[in-house]
């Protein structure tokens, strides 16, 4: 009689150890765990493979339990051992092209690193105002003072202080939302956060340049979150074009929009809840007194942001404090110039009402205690405090008051938005047949949300999503945009408006997804863009640097992109690129009710 043939003994902890090994390689990687980490869970991993084999073969089912806890254990180990460090993100990703000359600025020398390629010049961490710690915490920021010898501008400051998730969550983020992840051993650290963090950063054509027209770009992230360095918005291609890139940190959350009547009382100016729009204010100051010596134009500023940022510049462009810093305006997927600003944006009351609640949170009775406060525990308030506000000082009235009134400091404005802006928002908040009505009320209230179903029906769970998404885009993002470019062009500023509409393997036209293209810095290597979004991300990039050094996008070559007419026509930037009736234009109508547009 034939034995039946069974499974070669120990298969079933191979296949487990082996799966183990796995998930164990794919952790460290995506934690971003330094290369000692790889190296201690691969002998690890052999070792105990070697025990089970021989010592331990044929011992009871305790001792190999056992022997898995081990090894869980010192896994635990492994891990926190080889913990990411933190460190700070230099100037040029992998190889540089060596130090550049000595600088001077009004508060020293400095050197900053070239390019690998030698054509362009990099200053990170140059400080622009005093860390705002200690007694400076919610106060104006104070100028930089000057510093000893020769500053190596050679990596960016940290982070503005805001909450940060593990460095796994990045990482997923990289691989579900952009798509783009990379495996590297480059990235095993983790990027610093810190309170202390007024620093700019410069970008400039090598060598000996003058009069260059310049670009301050301000980073989004909700005034919540964000960093400077992302390689999206980056200077470098824009300095290969003749500009003068200049980014910085500016305080954000709590740190830099929490309104206090004792705070205000306190201000020599009266001013409270505005310290991040106070702090680029001062970078702008910086510029207009140093960035001649980096072969910029002091007189042919340009300010740009995206998201947040957006919403910064569009106040920007009606605060007194910043008459002056700059001629033209740059307002990417967000503003704060409509009746009633859907986000970033609370009157001052709204900011006074919410501080109570701060303090209690805090055990503490006046923001003198509250100053106290580790930054690292009050970063846990970022979500009650980014918001612009009315002070009086930086801000006396709301933009739409200001512009109403035919007060604004930019002489020409290019601004947009992008056709899936919602997207990342209501990922996990779709709507569907169920709860769709009830999502438009909660907008538009009993009187309109008729009207608003009337324009947009819908029968299936898709196209019910489908419509949400396009009114929740236009409530958060489009409608600011309508209302900036009436408003400006009533005041006689040229305007062109754009809508941005290029599909591609990574963002497409979510929100942010133009930044690659407009920025010039569509990665080389990358196969998530086709030759068509590297034609337009040429054709984009012309259009800005042209109104960069003009205040025009036009140039030779490329589309004629006619200033903005009341009539609502956009620019399309996408396969087309060609003037089009904005798609939310019926949205927009309603939404005119609804805030009381004049």
């Amino acid at each position: 009689m034939k034995k039946e043939k069974r499974a070669p003994r120990g298969i079933l902890w191979r296949i487990l150890l082996a799966l183990f090994g796995i998930i164990l390689f794919a952790v460290l990687e995506l934690g971003r765990h330094t290369l000692a980490g790889w190296i201690a869970a691969a002998l690890l991993i052999a070792v105990y493979a070697l025990v089970r084999i021989k010592p331990l073969r044929g011992k009871g089912r305790a001792v190999r339990l056992v022997s898995w806890l081990c090894l869980f254990a010192l896994t635990a180990g492994v891990l926190a051992l080889s913990w990411p460090p933190v460190k700070n993100v230099p100037a040029v990703r992998g190889e540089n092209g060596g130090k550049t000359d000595v600088y001077t600025v009004a508060q020293g020398d400095l050197t900053g690193v070239y390019t690998a390629d030698g054509k362009v010049e990099v200053f990170a961490g140059v400080p622009y105002a005093e860390p705002p710690v200690g007694d400076l915490r919610w106060r104006e920021p104070v100028p930089a003072g000057a510093w000893e010898g020769v500053l190596e501008a050679d990596s960016f400051a940290p982070m503005s202080m805001q909450t940060r998730n593990l460095p796994i969550f990045y990482s997923v983020a990289q691989i579900v939302g952009y798509h783009d992840y990379k495996i590297t051993f480059d990235d095993n650290y983790r990027e610093p956060v810190s309170e202390d963090s007024l620093y700019l950063n410069i970008w400039k054509p090598a060598g000996d340049v003058r009069a260059l027209p310049v670009l301050v770009y301000i980073h989004g992230g909700s005034l919540q979150t964000g960093q400077p360095w992302y390689e999206d918005y980056s200077g470098e291609s824009l300095a290969r074009e003749g500009v003068v890139v200049v980014n910085m940190g500016y305080r954000l959350g709590v740190f830099g929009f929490f309104a206090s009547p004792e705070l205000a009382a306190e201000s020599e100016n009266g001013t409270t809840g505005n310290y991040g729009l106070l702090d680029q204010i001062e970078a702008l100051k910086w510029v207009k007194e140093n960035i001649s010596s980096f072969g910029g134009n002091p007189d042919n500023v340009t300010l740009a942001g995206e998201s947040a940022g957006a919403a910064c510049v569009s106040a920007l462009c009606t605060s007194p404090l910043a008459k002056g810093l700059f001629r033209r305006a740059v307002v990417e997927s967000s503003t704060v110039a409509s009746p009633a600003p859907a986000h970033s944006f609370r009157t001052l009351d709204d900011a006074y009402a919410a501080a109570p609640a701060t303090l209690e949170r805090f055990g503490v009775k006046t923001v003198e205690e509250l100053r106290a406060v580790p930054a690292e525990k009050l970063a846990s308030e970022m979500d009650y405090h980014h918001h612009i506000t009315v002070d009086g000082y930086v801000l006396e009235e709301t933009p739409y008051e200001s512009y109403l009134k035919g007060v604004h400091n930019e002489e020409a404005l290019l601004h947009g938005y992008n056709r899936y802006e919602a997207a990342p928002f209501i990922l996990f908040d779709g709507a569907n047949l169920k709860n769709y009505e009830s999502k438009i009320n909660s907008f538009f209230g009993d009187e309109l949300t008729p009207r608003v179903l009337s324009l947009y029906p819908a029968s299936t769970d898709k196209e019910a999503a489908d419509n949400w998404a396009d009114i929740y885009t236009a409530y958060y993002f489009t409608y600011g945009h309508r209302c900036l470019d009436r408003l400006a062009v009533d005041c006689g500023v040229p305007t062109y408006t754009y809508h941005f509409t290029k599909n591609n393997r990574r963002l497409g036209a979510w929100h942010s997804g133009e930044e690659v293209y407009l920025y010039g810095n569509i990665p080389e290597d990358s196969s998530l863009y086709d030759e068509t979004d590297r034609a337009l991300s040429e054709t984009m990039l012309s259009y800005f640097v042209n109104f960069i050094k003009s205040g025009d996008p036009n140039g030779e070559g490329l589309p004629v992109w006619q200033p903005s007419a009341a009539d609502g026509t956009v620019m399309e930037l996408g396969s087309t690129v060609a003037p089009q009736k904005s798609p939310f234009a019926p949205v927009h109508d309603l939404l005119d009710e609804l805030f009381g547009w004049e």
